[in-house]
């Protein structure tokens, strides 16, 4: 905390000096020293007005105090901060175990049906999913036809567009409306555990076939 201090008049050219090296503001252990070096330059023949000094000491006490209410109310943030991180954490529990609709552009494939969702921005024709193996090429293309803005589901049964079922992997996935607009992408995965990840991150869950996905990015729980 700082507050502005003016150089008493009359007490010398030290003070001033003092002054100009601290700058126009300072804290309190500057403050203190100001005084001091005020106190020791004044001229003893013409001496600091009672009044002056009492106002200089007023102000170094009300920066005392003001430094100290600041230290608390951050102590204070901080306790509440810390409490409301908790509280979180141990709110997201209850999803362990649960499906949730996270964004991601990737699918892990084990072997079993996959879903997911495209975000629809707005009523749009022929919405299409294009599902990608490793090496980029197009293995499956979805058809969700006309849709509505919001989540548009669909599933993929791991098969390629011949009817032939793909290996176990990870695949990418991708979705356009009509116009070739991309659209973003959400896959359905089980919540595996919960935990804070930091001030950046925040509180996030794990999902299978995912990873750490923020709290806050889940689209959906089912």
């Amino acid at each position: 905390m700082t507050t502005s201090v003016n150089t008493i008049p009359g007490a010398g050219n030290a003070s001033n000096a003092a002054g100009a090296a601290l700058g126009s503001t300072m804290n309190q252990a500057d403050f203190l020293k100001l005084l001091t070096t005020q106190l020791q330059a004044q001229d003893p023949t013409n001496p600091m007005d009672n009044s002056q000094f009492v106002s200089q000491l007023a102000q170094f006490s009300q920066l005392a105090s003001m430094q100290d209410l600041n230290t608390s109310v951050n102590n204070l943030s901080g306790q509440i901060t810390s409490s409301l991180q908790s509280s979180q954490v141990l709110g997201s529990v209850g999803l362990v175990g649960r499906h949730v609709l996270v964004p991601s552009a990737n699918l892990s494939y084990a072997g079993s049906a996959m879903n997911g969702a495209v975000g629809v921005t707005g009523a749009t024709a022929n919405v299409q999913v294009v599902i990608k193996d490793g090496t980029g090429h197009v293995v499956r293309t979805l058809d969700l036809g006309t849709q509505s803005a919001g989540l548009a589901r669909f599933d993929w049964d791991g098969m390629d567009d011949d009817g032939k079922p793909l290996p176990p992997g990870e695949y990418g996935v991708t979705a356009a409306d009509v116009g070739g607009s991309a659209l973003s992408t959400y896959v359905d995965g089980t919540v595996s555990g919960v935990g804070y990840g930091g001030s950046d991150v925040g509180t996030y869950v794990q999902v299978s076939g995912v990873g750490g996905v923020p709290l806050s990015a889940i689209a959906q729980i089912n």
